[in-house]
C-alpha cells in the first residue's frame, strides 16, 4: 500500500509539471499572439483543476515523443474534443 501511495505521488508530480509548462506555453502564446491578459488572472491559474489530473490513482496516457526539450503543438481552443471541466459552465 505504502508503494502505491509513493507512486501515485511520484505521477501526480509529473502531472502537475507537465500541466504546469503547458499552461506557461499557452499563456506566452496568448501574449505573443497579442491577447490582454491581466497578472492578476494569470497569478489565479493553476495546474491542479484539469480534467488529465485526477485523485483517484488511475491515469491514462497517450504516448508521443517531440523533439527534444520541446513541447507538443498546443491546440486551437476551439478544436473540437475540448470539452469543459465538469465544474466549468458553458
Amino acid at each position: 500500500m505504502e508503494g502505491q501511495l509513493g507512486a501515485l505521488g511520484l505521477v501526480l508530480n509529473a502531472i502537475v509539471l507537465w500541466t504546469t509548462r503547458y499552461t506557461g506555453a499557452a499563456v506566452a502564446q496568448l501574449q505573443a499572439e497579442g491577447h490582454e491578459l491581466r497578472d492578476e488572472d494569470i497569478a489565479r491559474l493553476s495546474p491542479l483543476k484539469h480534467k488529465n489530473l485526477n485523485l483517484l490513482g488511475r491515469y491514462s496516457f497517450t504516448a508521443s515523443v517531440p523533439a527534444a526539450g520541446a513541447l507538443r503543438l498546443l491546440r486551437h481552443p476551439d478544436a473540437a474534443g475540448l470539452g469543459l471541466d465538469e465544474d466549468d459552465e458553458e
